[in-house]
């Protein structure tokens, strides 16, 4: 299939959004009928958005676009732009960006969009997520994922503008609380630059020559799906088994985005139906053999920057709470006061063992919450590894558990295709092609532009 009608796109990266914007242009910029280079702010003044420079001159409108005039020689620079959003590791950082910039009000604030090639945005994310060290065919493959993952969801964000009706991604009843966080929040631009999307820094950080030699050598490339591109999905850890799209984000159904093994060959000694709870349970507390399952530094590190080796467990890990603590929590991350917590009840799970609906059992009140990111951020401060948890309570306050004890497996939401486990193959001798034929079934590796 042909995407584009054969050729490259470009798209609009969402990269912040802030009251005032403190820019650097290198090189000279395009905007309306005049050309701007040096540093400047931009501001709000009345409804307009008004972009003071040093040298004097000033832009002032609705929206403002700054093109640069040789755009490989030319780079912008925004300060104090947030990474890590609602992560632990969250912080601020200066960012410079190849391309265009886009300046429009969302709201109270001032986004900031980097209008940029496909090609030349995947260089950056590539170099983001990935270690220079990582294998090549593991780049490789991760292209293609992210390729594909974009222009699906450029095409995605297409089709919501034209649909009348609103997209709903809240079911929400007396009893029942389920919600799922995908990108069609995004309504000005094509996806965000953090992890919400994917981590796009621009060339902040050093480009890494094996990541643009992999971006080079899969020009093109994605995977499709009759006649679709496909809507690739990644994440840190599986767990050992994959997870079903429709269980993580709206009920549709992927062919290609469903459970598989994180192994050549099943593990011995598993009932491998985990939507069932007792199979679920012997799963989580073991330490099954998977392609994920490693501790090897030298593999976690091509998938892990220095920010995510902060985190050490990814294949089980488990997580400790007092009844204070998991009380105040719950309340603070829900906004719904429980009261004491009494019960944390399974109440379905997915292919991989990930709750998809979580009771959570109070003195005030009992509620059923999902799907899995709304179950990870009601038991975090920023988001569980995972939700493929069980739960065990120890000791007695007053006739309440005074711990709770949860043991989990995987990192992630577990969809498509899991980066330790295509790490592990890659240094296995895995091709891009095998890798991404394990972890997307079904799906064909097809050049739609060239």
């Amino acid at each position: 299939m042909q995407y584009n009608n054969g050729n490259e796109p470009d798209i609009r990266v969402g990269i912040m959004a802030e009251k005032t914007i403190e820019i650097e242009l290198e090189g000279v910029y395009q905007c309306g009928s005049k050309q701007v280079t040096g540093k400047g702010t931009a501001f709000f003044s009345g409804n307009d958005i008004h972009v003071k420079f040093e040298s004097g001159i000033s832009f002032e409108g609705e929206k403002l676009v700054f093109q640069p005039t040789d755009r490989e020689a030319c780079s912008l620079l925004l300060h104090d732009v947030t990474i890590g959003i609602n992560f632990h590791w969250e912080r601020k950082e200066d960012q410079k960006f190849r391309g265009g910039l886009e300046l429009i009000r969302e709201g109270e604030n001032i986004r900031a969009i980097n209008l940029v090639p496909v090609e030349q945005y995947l260089v950056s994310v590539i170099s983001s997520e990935m270690s220079a060290t990582s294998s090549m065919d593991l780049l490789k493959a991760h292209a293609v994922i992210s390729r594909s993952w974009l222009l699906a969801q450029v095409d995605k964000h297409d089709e919501l503008q034209s649909e009348a009706e609103k997209y709903v991604t809240t079911l929400e009843t007396d009893d029942e609380l389920i919600r799922w966080y995908d990108r069609e929040d995004h309504t000005d631009f094509d996806v965000c630059a953090d992890d919400h999307c994917q981590r796009y820094q621009g060339i902040t950080r050093v480009v890494s020559e094996n990541a643009a030699t992999a971006i080079r050598e899969t020009f093109g490339e994605a995977l499709t799906s009759n006649e679709r591109i496909a809507d690739a999905r990644f994440s840190k850890s599986c767990g050992g088994i994959s997870e079903s799209f429709e269980n993580c984000w709206e009920p549709v159904h992927h062919p290609y985005l469903v459970k598989i093994i994180d192994n050549p060959e099943a593990p011995e000694g598993f009932n491998l139906d985990l939507t069932i709870e007792e199979n679920a349970d012997r799963w989580i507390r073991s330490n099954p053999p998977a392609f994920c399952n490693t501790t090897d530094a030298k593999v976690l590190s091509q998938v892990l920057n220095n920010y995510d080796q902060e985190t050490t467990d990814f294949y089980r890990w488990k997580v400790e709470y007092s009844q204070e603590e998991i009380s105040a929590l719950i309340k603070k991350r829900t906004g719904i006061d429980f009261g004491n917590i009494k019960a944390l009840v399974p109440v379905k799970r997915g292919d991989s063992a990930r709750l998809i609906k979580l009771r959570i059992e109070g003195t005030k009140k009992t509620l059923t919450i999902g799907k899995e990111l709304e179950i990870r951020k009601a038991l975090s401060t920023s988001h569980l590894y995972s939700s493929a948890f069980v739960v065990d309570t120890e000791g007695d306050e007053n006739g309440l558990p005074a711990k709770f004890i949860l043991t989990g497996a995987g990192w992630g939401h577990g969809v498509g295709l899991c980066q330790i486990g295509a790490a592990v193959m890659g240094e296995k001798g895995y091709s891009y092609r095998e890798i991404l034929a394990h972890y997307f079934k079904d799906a064909l590796l097809e050049k739609v532009y060239s």
